[in-house]
């Protein structure tokens, strides 16, 4: 009898199983780990779009007249006398200039030095150099308003715009930058003194939810629903976008700039310029003199009449046009196919819907509760309230894309009433004691 065949591996297939087992356990604790590398890098990126170093904060404006960049190279008998002769000859220079610029170009009267030194409030240095008897120096000087004004008279006030939300956007790199990380442009923007332009220029800087709510996409933005929510919050009346697009020709070469001036909702040009700076070290004094220039513009704007209060932007401020609210409920019942709507059409003289309601009960205040993935589905919801016979007036309590906003409606009748008549026009709705909530 032949004995059986040894076969070492058939009788062990626990020994393969513990062997695969080894095998899978460290690619299961690899993706454990992946997984949560993932999960944490998820939620860093959540937090890191409203924290960090983001905008920088606007100098204060004080009424003062500035005029800044006035060059001087002074010497003394030691560094400083050489000192005191370069502040001296700078508060002359800004003199002149700011005189020209406030009186059409006219030359400006001859001040003793101690005279223009009461009218000065403060010297900023802008950059310096400081040798043994000699001062080099870039300068900037502020004129107190009240003691220059007994000189100018009535031409030193000048009439100012609405105030405008100030925009600055910048293109580097192929890429649109405001808030996301600190740029030259908007610190160009937030270090600019406009004390004596005839803008009021409201200037954000980006902290907390501001670089969410502001980004280089606003430009595109047309709805006046979303505009309005904007503009109130910051307290502006319109909104001003000056565009830089940086090119850089090699790494510590040229900067080429193309500034551009553009207001309002629906991003309309003004004009532009192109600048040149010789390298990055030269770069900010560009962005600055930019700003200046592009202030001329939108003052140059102004005068035209283009920065005046957009109408457009009132958007269901006092309530829905009567003309326009029956246009809306004739096309509303038209689409559901309505029977009443003939009755619903006819001559307002006759029956005119708001008015028997507006005037029989007195308004209430109910919460409305609105779905709104985009900014789309807050217009539409927003027209169909206000299309409601009955609804006074809405305002926006709390606006969230891509969640759920709130808007505080002003209704002559019962909570049930109007959520009928939402239903009525297609939508979605949950009735609470004194809340409603609707989707599409």
């Amino acid at each position: 009898m032949n004995p059986a065949p040894v076969r070492p591996f058939a009788a062990a297939p626990n020994a393969w199983r513990r062997i695969a087992r080894a095998r899978i356990a460290p690619v299961k604790i690899v993706i454990a780990v992946v997984i949560l590398a993932l999960a944490v890098l998820g939620a860093w990126r959540l937090v890191a779009q409203v924290e960090g170093d983001r905008g920088i904060a606007p100098l204060a404006s004080t009424g003062d007249f500035e005029v800044g960049g006035i060059k001087v190279n002074t010497t003394g008998k030691d560094a400083i006398e050489a000192r005191e002769n370069g502040w001296k000859e700078a508060q002359r220079k800004a003199w002149d200039v700011l005189y020209a610029r406030t009186h059409d170009g006219e030359k400006a009267p001859e001040l003793s030095d101690s005279r223009l030194q009461s009218m000065i409030s403060a010297v900023v240095v802008e950059k310096e150099e400081i040798g043994p008897r000699r001062y080099i120096a870039s300068l900037g000087i502020i004129f107190d308003r009240a003691r220059t004004g007994e000189i100018f008279g009535t031409t030193a006030s000048r009439a100012r715009s609405a105030p405008q939300l100030t925009i600055p956007i910048v293109y580097q790199g192929g890429v649109g930058q405001l808030y996301e990380v600190r740029t030259e442009w908007q610190r160009a923007w937030a270090e600019h003194r406009n004390a004596d332009s005839p803008i009021d220029y409201v200037r954000p800087y980006g902290g907390g939810g501001e670089s969410l709510l502001l980004n280089a996409g606003q430009m595109g933005r047309r709805s006046r629903t979303w505009w309005r929510v904007i503009l109130d919050e910051f307290g502006a009346a319109n909104v001003i976008f000056p565009v830089a697009h940086l090119e850089r020709q090699w790494p510590g070469g040229p900067v080429e700039g193309t500034f551009t001036a553009r207001y309002g909702a629906d991003n309309e040009y003004l004009g532009s310029f192109t600048m040149t700076a010789k390298s990055e070290e030269a770069l900010p004094e560009m962005l600055a003199r930019a700003v200046v220039r592009l202030n001329t513009l939108y003052a140059q704007a102004l005068a035209d009449g283009k920065l005046g209060t957009d109408d457009t932007l009132d958007v269901e401020q006092g309530g829905i046009d009567s003309d326009l609210l029956a246009a809306l409920t004739a096309a509303v019942n038209e689409e559901a196919g309505g029977d009443t709507a003939p009755e619903t059409a006819a001559p307002t003289t006759s029956e005119p819907a708001p008015s028997p309601l507006q005037t029989a009960v007195p308004a209430i205040s109910i919460a409305v509760q609105i779905a709104t993935p985009d900014p789309a589905a807050f217009d539409a919801a927003l027209r169909a309230l206000n299309s409601v016979p009955g609804v006074n007036s809405t305002t926006t309590s709390s606006l969230a894309i891509g969640g759920t906003s709130v808007l505080q409606v002003a209704f002559s009748g019962d909570i049930g009433a109007l959520a009928g008549a939402l239903r009525s026009r297609g939508w979605q709705v949950t009735q609470g004691p004194d809340a409603l909530r609707i989707s599409r």
